[in-house]
């Protein structure tokens, strides 16, 4: 019997775009740099989730910092499309989060965002002295030909649209009030402190200054390059985490190798170097103070309520009349003449957060997502999904805290009723001669072979041979009077050159800290044989106990060879 083939369908029959239905609707997102791509993020989701929607992404190249684009949108694996196709592209709706680039030049509406805290700054010295000077609010960034750019101009508060009002009333008409999708996510995701605390690995008690830094030669890194360094020298480790967080631009300007190697000495002193993508959101929630600048990232902190101090104030940069201006003229300076530890404590005892001036951060709090979404699906012309617009929470940081390499220490130690009690106080500085009491801790993760060498204790932070180790250690360092190194994730074993081990188990916490409290014992004159068996720690506002067990030199594991 003859069975018939199916008919090949021709290959010009098949559509060699569309893999599904082709959606109802396309949406482009307008990349200009990192900065503006992160603020897309925000809000597309409103229409990404939607299947009659599809959005692509495109780069405008107009941004001078726009050369870590390409990796950011890889690592959030979307796929462009050439600025030069888009002409060939039907397109509904253009989403914008910074002016600039030939968006005018697209043939469909568009919504321009901002991607800071509204529009502050003046851009340079030239449009200063213009007669409508400040960007995203003069008539060079919003007409073309006398006509508005934007279908909708996006504004986060009433205040902005009375600047508007002043600078470019022929941009008035579309001018939008939708609220801030930056901070109304930091804001749904303040009950998540703990968790974001524990991701920049704080101790209990422990409180964070979290440093930001906004762009160019007047923000605080461009200054004070110095300044997180010395923050951290001066604020007690037990006490004090630090945090620094550098403008995107800085990083795609100067390149991530390069921006790590000028912060290497903040992160050997245990500084969490926040990636410039993201991450500052949650370490402004997860802060008890906020160290900044003129940038938004700064006046966030304080519309979350957080103490603020000012390292620079660059009043020339920014219009007087906007919120981020009148918060510069207001908020508490730091003053380098001036113990650092002693301004940061005191800023967060005032606790001072101007709300008469942070109120303006926005006229809808939560509901960004809700008016931003209204506004595209009018513009898409189609019906919202019957699901509220969702705020999503901050992500979790991807971050790697760590102890510092080479740490100032002591231990005042209390015996009462057979029971030890040691009160630690640790710092992380280059001081020579160290302070009366003190000794030095150095990790194996010091790449400075000097300060090795100076070590009164070395430590190594993986599990495994301890006690092979500290011997081989001691024999390497003669000058060291002790080494330690855990096996396993609550046991720590603290070893002498000669006169045996300690061997500490607690749940959690920085097993390093048990050092100090025996080389504050042998320091005293004791014995290592008559080390108790319980020792209970005070570092900072956190307290800890651990058991103990002595053994002899003997008990150390066959050295290598």
């Amino acid at each position: 019997m003859f069975t018939a083939r199916p008919t090949a369908v021709p290959d010009a029959a098949v559509d060699p775009v569309w893999t599904t239905r082709r959606p109802e609707r396309t949406v482009l997102g307008v990349v200009h740099n990192v900065t503006s791509a992160t603020r897309l993020f925000d809000v597309l989701p409103l229409l990404a989730t939607d299947h009659r929607v599809e959005v692509i992404f495109a780069c405008t190249g107009s941004s001078p910092f726009g050369m870590d684009v390409d990796p950011h949108l890889d690592r959030n694996r979307v796929r462009q499309v050439g600025w030069s196709e888009l002409a060939e592209r039907r397109l509904d709706l253009t989403i914008s989060t910074s002016h600039g680039g030939p968006v005018h030049e697209l043939n469909s509406p568009v919504v321009i965002l901002p991607h800071g805290m509204g529009y502050n700054k003046y851009l340079n010295a030239d449009t200063r002295k213009s007669r409508n000077p400040v960007f995203g609010l003069a008539p060079e960034w919003l007409l073309s030909e006398g006509v508005p750019i934007a279908s909708s101009l996006v504004f986060s508060h009433d205040e902005q649209v009375e600047r508007l009002r002043r600078s470019c009333p022929a941009a008035l008409d579309v001018a939008v009030v939708a609220g801030d999708p930056c901070f109304d996510r930091m804001l749904a995701s303040v009950p998540l402190r703990r968790t974001y605390r524990d991701a920049f690995g704080l101790q209990p008690g422990q409180q964070l200054v979290f440093v930001s830094s906004t762009w160019g030669p007047e923000s605080l890194y461009g200054t004070a390059p110095k300044l997180v360094r010395e923050l951290r020298d001066e604020l007690p480790l037990d006490e004090f985490a630090v945090a620094v967080a550098l403008h995107p631009n800085i990083w795609a300007h100067h390149s991530p190798w390069q921006v790590e190697m000028w912060l290497d000495d903040c992160r050997r002193r245990g500084v969490v170097l926040v990636p410039p993508e993201e991450g500052w959101r949650a370490g402004l929630i997860a802060s008890d103070l906020v160290v900044g600048d003129h940038g938004s990232v700064t006046f966030y902190g304080a519309a979350l309520g957080k103490p603020t101090l000012l390292a620079t104030w660059p009043e020339h940069a920014v219009d007087p009349a906007s919120p981020v201006g009148m918060f510069i003229a207001a908020a508490d300076r730091l003053t380098p003449r001036r113990p650092l530890g002693e301004q940061a404590r005191a800023a967060i005892e005032r606790g001072r957060t101007h709300e008469e001036i942070t109120r303006f951060t926005t006229s809808a709090p939560g509901a960004a997502a809700r008016l931003l979404r209204a506004e595209f699906y009018r513009l898409l012309h189609l019906p919202e999904p019957e699901a509220p617009a969702l705020t999503r929470v901050v992500p979790l940081p991807e971050l790697s805290p760590r102890p510092p390499a080479v740490e100032i220490v002591r231990a005042d130690l209390r015996i009462a009723e057979d029971q030890l009690s040691a009160a630690l106080v640790r710092y992380t500085a280059d001081v020579a001669p160290l302070p009366a009491g003190a000794g030095l801790m150095v990790s194996t993760d010091e790449p400075c072979s000097a300060q090795l060498e100076l070590a009164d204790i070395v430590v190594h932070d993986q599990p495994g041979d301890a006690h092979g180790w500290i011997a081989d250690t001691l024999d390497a360092f003669p000058g060291a009077v002790l080494a330690t190194m855990p096996v396993n994730g609550t046991t720590w074993v603290v070893g002498t050159r000669d006169a045996g081990f300690v061997e500490f188990t607690s749940a959690g916490g920085d097993g390093r800290v048990w050092a100090v409290v025996v080389l504050a014992w042998l320091r005293e004159g004791r014995r290592v044989a008559d080390f108790p068996a319980l020792v209970r720690l005070q570092a900072g506002q956190a307290s800890s106990a651990s058991l103990c067990r002595v053994a002899s030199a003997e008990w150390s594991s066959p050295r290598s060879s």
